[in-house]
């Protein structure tokens, strides 16, 4: 996501030729742990705008954090990020939507640890988790329906502070980034028939010192990844090769390297789908310095920095709009979602901005 994962970031690159042309209406997606809802907004292009309208806010009933759509069936995908209070185990829902992508009903299950990130494999069989706190992946097969079944893969690497889980485009690999003093980036072979992952030699890439690789994007034709670095406050780039594992090729910094890093940290990162832009953003959380970054894709996959965008208080989860025409992202401490424009030249221009809830960390978006 930011996920961070909307319906076309999973298919990107059966899109890698989209340019951003004019699209119809969609929705976002996204559940409040302030409020234990999941709120639906619909988002309707107009002119030059775009008007952002809440159309349902439905009761959870519990703190649900992250949210991942399934990109074939009418279903959303969310967790707590903690276990629920008294256990050891964490709650989620499987929402289900109507033909206009309204919410009909969810039903409530069982995780086996609390998640800040969620994503599904390449053929949608399978349900990835990872759990901050602890640091644990875990692995659920999906049942026909698309429902979670039982858990076939988990990861303790005894190291806390796992933040990201995503397979790779050819379904081969997945990568777990894990930020602030772990500041490990680890590499898995995954078994697209049972979900099973198994490390690579060496398992560690081993990112530099201080980077805390937090969430991760996939260009729609290279085979590039880039991470967004929570403490270093810009973007790695790695070449994956074919064996699976990740070579750094550059890390490309947001800010001079005299900007004080203390209180700030990067957070949710994506590409456009035509693989020309990339966006990361970055929190100000003991000072104002809230912004998304802006970077050019070169055509070796290498990033040159375009400059800073001003955000709302604490920009925490982005996203796209389906057509990859506009980049959402979520306030977590001004309550807000803002919707940029995403030019031609890679600038972005405020277009709508929505009160909603504050503490909301992730969203999705899906056409009508």
């Amino acid at each position: 996501m930011s996920k961070r994962i909307s319906i076309f970031s999973l298919v990107l690159g059966l899109f890698a030729q989209t340019t951003l042309a004019d699209g119809g209406a969609f929705r976002v997606y996204a559940p409040s742990r302030s409020t234990n809802s999941l709120i639906v907004v619909e988002a309707q292009p107009g002119g030059s705008g775009l008007s952002l309208q809440p159309s349902q806010k439905l009761d959870l009933e519990f703190p649900a954090g992250t949210i991942v759509a399934h990109p074939k069936k009418p279903l959303l995908y969310v967790a707590a990020p903690r276990p629920d209070q008294n256990s050891d185990k964490a709650s989620g829902a499987v929402i289900t939507l109507d033909g206009d992508g309204n919410y009909s009903k969810h039903d409530r299950v069982t995780f086996e640890h609390g998640y800040s990130y969620l994503s599904l494999d390449r053929s949608s069989r399978f349900l990835l988790g990872a759990y901050y706190f602890g640091g644990q992946v875990d692995v659920y097969s999906l049942d026909a329906d698309g429902r979670p079944d039982k858990r076939v893969a988990a990861l303790d690497e005894g190291r806390k502070n796992a933040h990201c889980v995503l397979p790779s485009p050819d379904n081969r690999f997945v990568y777990i980034p894990y930020v602030k003093e772990t500041n490990g980036l680890f590499q898995y072979r995954f078994d697209a028939q049972s979900g099973k992952l198994t490390a690579l030699e060496p398992k560690n890439a081993r990112p530099p010192e201080g980077t805390g690789p937090r969430h991760m994007a996939y260009h729609p034709t290279l085979p590039v990844a880039y991470f967004s670095n929570e403490q270093h406050l810009g973007v790695s780039v790695y070449e994956r090769l074919d064996s699976g594992q990740l070579k750094l090729r550059q890390v490309c910094d947001a800010v001079p390297d005299n900007e004080p890093k203390d209180g700030v940290s990067s957070s949710d990162i994506l590409i456009t789908p035509d693989g020309r832009f990339a966006f990361a953003g970055i929190r100000g959380h003991q000072r104002d310095f809230d912004w998304i970054s802006r970077y050019r894709v070169k055509e070796n996959g290498e990033l040159e920095l375009l400059g800073l965008t001003p955000a709302d208080k604490i920009p925490w989860g982005l996203t796209l709009s389906p057509d990859g025409r506009y980049l959402l992202a979520t306030a977590f401490q001004g309550g807000t979602l803002t919707a940029f424009e995403i030019q031609q030249n890679g600038d972005l221009v405020r277009v709508a901005s929505l009160s909603w809830d504050k503490q909301i960390t992730d969203l999705v978006t899906r056409s009508h």
